[in-house]
């Protein structure tokens, strides 16, 4: 029974280390800036093949 309440302790604080890890990281997602987007058309820089539907 000691165990089973050691390891339910032990995936307790990891989780919580995980999630308070993940928050922690610095990881955002951010917005793009279109003005640092090279400008170009896609249909201009097509290569011709056959597009199978």
């Amino acid at each position: 029974m000691f165990i089973i309440i050691l390891l339910a302790a032990l995936a307790l604080v990891g989780l919580v280390a995980t999630f308070v890890e993940i928050r922690r990281d610095g990881f955002r997602p951010v917005a793009t800036d279109w003005t640092r987007v090279a400008e170009h058309d896609t249909l201009q820089n097509a290569e011709s093949t056959i597009a199978y539907r």
